[in-house]
């Protein structure tokens, strides 16, 4: 697979250095005798056995669970379908075909509308797993304009230990039921999602994640959710964006949209910065409160809902003109976007933790981002403007 090309300007080489430095401080510590608490048995093991044994216990769980991060194979065509023929008692395999269908349609669409709009093409990678499953990536990369941006379908057939679960679910929903303590948990997921990080710096990224999970014990729900993350502050736009998604969400239940731009807005938080990641939008998790059906027609009309919530904003702005100093300011935001992702995104961690697809876990970030020390915008400014609006979370839509 031939390697992307990254335009001029900090790069996510700069993350990986900084990891780099983390790695060469951990290395410094071991030197120094740090060690791990002691364990069950009162050794004290050197920090050095412990990263090994995380190391370990990283394999050992890709290879229990049926995947890893090398099991994919690539083919030159999508199959029809990714979903495999299923007789397990409770699987509902007519909703996993149509979820699939829907995500494929939607990716079909959001594409062709991201490359008209741009005028360059996405690169398709195609993979299949030998147990079932696969996914489909397009990636458009230094486009006219959009610096990059992504939209993966995954369908991934795995098991995963009741915590790691867990760790991809909201904080007291059961996943595991039917299962004994410590035992493991087969699943089925599918989902779309995508990520658009433009150029100019006053046309504001957007994400978006629909999915559909099952586990083999007859437990079921649907996730998702589509949010926006400007640079600078143009009210109407998030205006736009947010009642958009209003206008869906009360189509569907009066009480949805109050309730996951509220989710969103917490999801979306990065505790170590006090701000949030962008301006929000919807999110839910974990949806299993009615009819599959209701749910399903809801995910549908907030992926059919991507389009015109979005793509006019960076239509308006595309060729807005900006100086070095706001293109720095976008790099820093951005570098806020690489933080929320690698620590607390629910996604990347059932990624990493199922032994997914490298590639399509990471497609989320920039090409380019900045960490500057200790940066504080000045008083008065866009900047610190639109910081006042991550740290208090604002009504938007009427």
């Amino acid at each position: 697979r031939r390697a992307l090309a990254s335009p001029a300007g900090s790069t996510i080489a700069s993350l990986l250095l900084m990891l780099s430095f983390a790695v060469l401080g951990a290395s410094t510590a071991l030197l120094a005798g740090a060690s791990a608490p002691a364990g069950a048995n009162g050794v004290v093991r050197p920090r050095a056995a412990v990263l090994l044994a995380e190391a370990a216990a990283t394999t050992d769980e890709q290879k229990a669970s049926g995947i890893s991060w090398d099991s994919h194979q690539y083919v030159d065509q999508a199959p029809e379908s990714l979903i495999r023929d299923d007789d397990l008692q409770g699987a509902n395999q007519d909703m996993r075909r149509r979820f699939e269908e829907n995500c494929r349609r939607a990716q079909n669409a959001i594409c062709k509308a991201v490359s008209e709009l741009d005028g360059a093409e996405f690169r398709e990678d195609v993979w299949t797993r030998p147990g079932g499953g696969g996914g489909i990536s397009r990636v458009l990369c230094n486009g006219n304009v959009f610096e990059k941006a992504g939209c993966s379908l995954s369908v991934v057939y795995g098991s995963m230990p009741q915590d790691a679960l867990q760790s991809a679910t909201s904080r007291g929903a059961d996943r595991a039921k039917g299962y004994a303590p410590g035992e493991r948990v087969p699943f089925f997921a599918c989902g779309l999602s995508s990520v658009m990080h433009p150029r100019n710096p006053m046309a504001p990224t957007m994400h978006f994640n629909y999915r559909y999970f099952e586990t083999d014990g007859g437990v079921w729900w649907f996730g998702g959710g589509s949010d926006i993350t400007p640079a600078y502050l143009f009210e109407e736009d998030i205006a736009h964006f947010h009642q958009t998604y209003k206008d869906v969400c009360d189509t569907h239940d009066p009480e949805y949209y109050a309730r996951f731009k509220k989710w969103a807005d917490e999801y979306f938080t990065i505790k170590h910065r006090g701000e949030t990641r962008g301006l929000g939008g919807i999110f839910f998790d974990d949806q299993n409160d009615r009819d599959p059906e209701a749910i399903f027609a809801f995910s549908k009309e907030c992926l059919d809902s991507v389009v015109p919530a979005y793509l006019p904003l960076v239509a308006k702005h595309k060729d807005d003109s900006f100086t070095q100093q706001q293109k720095e300011w976008q790099l820093m935001r951005r570098g806020r976007y690489v933080e929320f992702n690698l620590v607390y995104d629910r996604g990347t961690v059932f990624g990493l933790k199922t032994g997914g697809r490298i590639e399509s876990i990471l497609m989320s970030l920039p090409e380019t981002a900045r960490w500057e020390y200790s940066h504080e915008p000045a008083a008065g400014s866009p900047e610190a403007e639109i910081m006042d609006a991550f740290k208090t979370p604002r009504e938007w839509a009427k």
